[in-house]
């Protein structure tokens, strides 16, 4: 098997980081497997597991990303990944969760708690503050794997909560 890396950067949001990144990447010979990207404010992450052939290092990697145009600034860091990259059954997402709203203090950690109380594992987790008539709207969108014997619980609880906290909650089984 080909040796794996982690894959990460951080640098200003621009047109064209995934094409670059990628781009360059395939050109070294590189396969991608799990992988996202974010723009995060008017910063933006990339981050992938990646199979290195046999005749790459991760310095090389490294230094090689380090010098594309699109990358010019950016803190870009490649590591050995030692996990299995063939995702467990805890990744295969069963349900995803919208819940939108007005921003609140400690609400990413009040709904994890809840997916944790249910034995439910996040497998990704996208949190925006979008513009909105009335100003911002914050939206959180979870990916997750639940238990099927404790899916109808867990949802109640999570609907009930952001009910309780004045947000809307959507989900969709998978």
């Amino acid at each position: 098997m080909a040796a794996l890396a982690l894959v990460s950067t951080f640098c200003p949001d621009r047109v064209g980081l995934v094409s670059g990144i990628t781009g360059h990447l395939f050109e070294l010979g590189i396969n991608l497997r799990d992988a996202t990207f974010a723009s995060l404010g008017t910063g933006a992450e990339f981050s992938a597991v990646c199979e290195l052939p046999d005749t790459v290092t991760v310095e090389e990697v490294e230094a090689s990303l380090s010098a594309q145009p699109e990358l010019a600034g950016a803190q870009v860091k490649v590591t050995p990944f030692d996990f299995d990259p063939v995702p467990g059954p805890q990744a295969l997402v069963t349900h995803r969760i919208e819940v939108s709203g007005g921003d609140q203090p400690g609400l990413v950690a009040r709904l994890s708690e809840i997916f944790t109380q249910f034995e439910a594992n996040i497998v990704r987790l996208d949190a925006q503050t979008l513009p909105d008539r009335a100003g911002e709207r914050y939206s959180l969108r979870f990916s997750v794997s639940i238990p099927p014997e404790r899916a109808d619980t867990c949802l109640a609880a999570v609907a009930n909560t952001a009910e309780t906290l004045s947000l809307n909650c959507r989900a969709e089984a998978l």
